[in-house]
């Protein structure tokens, strides 16, 4: 039996699904053929278990070839002696929670509190990325280290892998090629509007005083200096975002996607840092004698570096695949 014979009477979805998750982890050089030979494994011992019951013998077949973690690691030929093959996949999936959901928080928290305290955004920053790494160091150390632990020494008390035994169930949803398309347009209205905003701004001058002087919104030196990597940048995600829209993402375009997201991120974090985004004149007119405190300032840069690195971020595990 094929694979396309197995998709073909209605099993094969699956399948799919614990291809792409053992095949996401190992080099990309690997993936079509481990990729073939796996669905050509599977189709093959689900057909020796008779041609009744395709959906449950494909589960079955699946929850014995075990987590795709652990099969991935053993196509990356990548030694697991520290941690052990029945805990790699465990000790994994837990150093995912630690520093995806655990670490932010953590270091939120730590920005919070400089922020209350009267900081500048540098020591905030400088307080953040200081956390990020020495908390997500030990972390990371101390997992690993209780993971050896159990390893060395509650080996001989345990069978099988650290966990309840997978199953795939454990398998996540598949990816919808639909809304990443639409979140590609989407992301490409965004920026394009941004673009022309900060044009329009320039060009027409819509703020004016009440004697009738028409100003920009945002300062016009920047006109000679920092407006011009930050509209490269956004000229740069608005081209990359078409291109994601109408086609399957590679690593070169996560690649360029994070160029010009770091391109426009980091200038508007400077300029809005040194305070020289918006016309002075416009917010004097605007707000008259009131003066934005400095925290609002050192918000509105971390606000800014945290989008950028969030989108940094995703287009990492874009390139990965």
């Amino acid at each position: 039996m094929s694979h396309g014979v197995l998709r073909g009477s209605g099993a094969g979805a699956l399948t799919d699904r614990y291809v792409t998750e053992v095949v996401r982890r190992i080099p990309a050089g690997q993936r079509g053929d481990v990729a073939d030979e796996l669905r050509a494994t599977i189709a093959d011992t689900v057909e020796a278990r008779g041609p009744d019951g395709l959906d449950a013998a494909e589960r079955d077949v699946l929850t014995e070839m075990g987590d795709p973690i652990r099969l991935a690691a053993q196509y990356a030929d990548r030694p697991l002696a520290l941690i052990g093959a029945g805990s790699y996949p465990a000790y994994v999936r837990l150093l995912t929670v630690l520093l995806c959901a655990v670490l932010p928080v953590v270091t939120a928290l730590g920005v919070v509190l400089d922020v209350l305290d009267g900081q500048g955004a540098a020591e905030v920053i400088g307080g953040a990325v200081g956390a990020v790494f020495s908390v997500g160091a030990q972390m990371i150390a101390w997992l690993t280290v209780v993971f050896a632990l159990v390893e060395r020494f509650g080996s001989g008390k345990r069978s099988g892998p650290i966990g309840r035994t997978w199953t795939p169930d454990d398998l996540p949803a598949p990816r919808t090629p639909n809304r990443r398309g639409a979140a590609a347009c989407a992301a490409t209205a965004w920026h394009a509007l941004l673009v022309a905003l900060i044009v329009w701004q320039h060009t027409v001058q819509p703020y004016r005083t009440a004697h009738g002087k028409r100003l920009d919104v945002l300062d016009p030196g920047l006109w000679s200096g920092w407006i011009w990597p930050i509209l490269a940048g956004l000229a740069g995600l608005v081209a990359l975002d078409v291109i994601r829209a109408v086609r399957v993402p590679a690593r070169s375009l996560a690649v360029w996607s994070i160029a010009a997201e770091v391109a426009f991120t980091l200038p508007l974090a400077w300029v809005v840092h040194r305070r020289e985004f918006f016309n002075p004149a416009f917010l004097s007119d605007a707000n008259g004698s009131w003066q934005a405190p400095d925290s609002f300032y050192t918000v509105v840069v971390l606000g800014v570096l945290a989008v950028g690195a969030g989108e940094v971020l995703k287009r990492f595990r874009e390139a990965r695949g």
